[in-house]
């Protein structure tokens, strides 16, 4: 029962990324491929998804969305409670933005 009800999460979790990236895509692409750490060849496919395509690839058991904090450096700039939290955020966003353009 516990893995069912993961499924359902995972599945659930899905199709509410795709939805969300496929708006912000067709909202505005540049900022989506930088907020989303994507490349412009993927934001390209997402915003050509149809209703059914989103729903038979949300159906998937594997998550389809991942964590963008990889290393440690980050997690500790925006785990940090400091009264630099604001600088830190701005210093992990940087690090984050540059690197989505270094898998590019």
């Amino acid at each position: 029962m516990k893995l069912e009800k993961l499924l359902d999460e995972i599945r659930e979790t899905n199709l509410t990324y795709l939805m969300l990236a496929k708006e912000m895509i067709l909202e505005d692409k540049a900022e989506a491929i930088y907020r989303l750490g994507i490349s412009e060849e993927i934001a390209d496919i997402m915003a050509s998804l149809s209703g059914a395509q989103i729903l038979k690839i949300a159906a998937s058991n594997l998550l389809l969305c991942k964590f963008r904090f990889d290393d440690q450096i980050i997690w500790d700039l925006v785990t940090s409670h400091s009264k630099e939290n604001s600088l830190n955020s701005l210093h992990a966003a940087i690090l984050m933005g540059s690197r989505a353009t270094e898998t590019l």
